[in-house]
């Protein structure tokens, strides 16, 4: 995983700045902080994403594609333009039945005030 945050004060291209690589999954951050992340992520076809139970929640849109986005087991359809919020503590599982690219956002912050 690249670690290094894109160029500031700059226009990007968001599906021109990742590329597709056959049988894998290609992260690369837009900017990272102690409150949260933004990057962009290319899936191949037949990959996923480990399923996983984040503390935090996590918007992702789709760029590119179409994407399957299960949510404690109730599956999700999401095509280019389209996202969704994956609520923290929920099973989450992001699945490429075709090769689709999405912008990811976690927000760290805000969970002070929550008592669990």
């Amino acid at each position: 995983m690249e670690t290094t945050e894109m160029e500031k004060s700059k226009s990007h291209i968001l599906i021109e700045i990742i590329e597709y690589v056959p049988n894998s999954v290609v992260t690369k951050t837009i900017i990272r902080k102690t409150t949260g992340n933004v990057s962009v992520v290319a899936i191949d076809t037949g990959e996923a994403l480990a399923e996983k139970i984040s503390p935090f929640d996590t918007f992702i849109q789709i760029i590119e594609g179409t994407a399957e986005v299960v949510i404690d087991e109730n599956k999700n359809i999401l095509k280019t333009g389209e996202g969704i919020i994956i609520p923290a503590h929920t099973s989450n599982n992001i699945i490429a039945n075709q090769r689709f690219k999405m912008i990811s956002t976690t927000i760290k912050s805000g969970y002070e005030a929550v008592q669990i």
